[in-house]
């Protein structure tokens, strides 16, 4: 049995999934959590179908009793963990006008105190054993910002400055950060999204399901990086080129290039 341990939240789909079927594969033994208790059961039967040491947990990031059981669990169970990873996330997209508050709080609470609250439970049990890892899934949406996806954009940003603290505030305790920033890949990440129109909603679903990249790419990629212990996991080149083009060019080079992206965004999928 191996002696490494991962704890993944949203792990019954999607990017959480993959990661989850790729640590599986390379031996390591494997917890995921997810609100979707079904989902959660089917991914377990699949790991444990393969071979895999693994488990799964009733887990709602809102919820930091959740969190706390499954750190609990982990503790009982296997003595602890090594890599903790912070992916169970929603998407949200429309006008500043047209979202309520009621989802800005919804979307934060998901995906900005999500992370939050798998840190803030794991890191006490991380310092106990010396070290470990966390990585957290934000998005390119966090460091390049389209435009009527403000919302989105602002959490997965957060993600990225708590992680970049969490970097030097833990380094001292052996943890390690990582931030993971896909682009758009082929998921299941619509389903659960809020659009104030139903164009916002269909352009989405179609970025997601035409994407070039799948979720078992991107796992496969965030597992490399993770090896490695980079603090940015970007795994789409092009956004990389975007990203380095917003640092150094002036900010109106930058908004001329992004609003064009944007406008030929929206006329494909309209």
């Amino acid at each position: 049995m191996s002696t490494s341990r991962i704890f993944i939240t949203g792990g019954a789909s999607g990017l959480g999934r993959a990661l989850a079927e790729r640590y599986a594969r390379a031996g390591w033994r494997v917890l995921i959590g997810d609100v979707n208790e079904e989902r959660a059961e089917e991914t377990l039967a699949a790991l444990v179908g393969a071979g895999a040491t693994a488990g799964r947990i009733a887990c709602d990031v809102r919820r930091e009793e959740d969190l706390a059981a499954a750190a609990a669990w982990l503790e009982r169970e296997w003595g602890g963990v090594d890599v903790v990873v912070n992916n169970a996330g929603v998407a949200m997209a429309g006008g500043i006008a047209e979202m309520s508050l009621d989802d800005w709080q919804w979307i934060v609470d998901i995906n900005l105190l999500g992370v939050v609250r798998g840190c803030k439970v794991f890191t006490p049990m991380l310092r106990r054993q010396g070290g470990g890892h966390f990585v957290n899934v934000a998005s390119m949406a966090g460091l390049i910002h389209l435009p009527h996806m403000s919302a989105y954009n602002a959490t997965k940003a957060a993600v990225v400055a708590v992680s970049e603290s969490l970097a030097l505030e833990l380094a001292d305790d052996g943890i390690a950060v990582s931030v993971v920033c896909p682009a758009f890949f082929r998921t299941n990440l619509h389903e659960t999204m809020r659009a104030s129109n139903a164009s916002f909603s269909g352009m989405t679903r179609a970025l997601l399901t035409k994407a070039r990249l799948g979720a078992d790419e991107i796992a496969q990629l965030v597992y490399d990086a993770v090896a490695k212990r980079e603090f940015h996991i970007l795994t789409h080149p092009e956004g990389r080129a975007v990203w380095m083009l917003k640092r150094l060019a002036p900010f109106a080079a930058y908004r001329r290039v992004m609003r064009r992206s944007a406008s030929v965004l929206m006329s494909k999928h309209r």
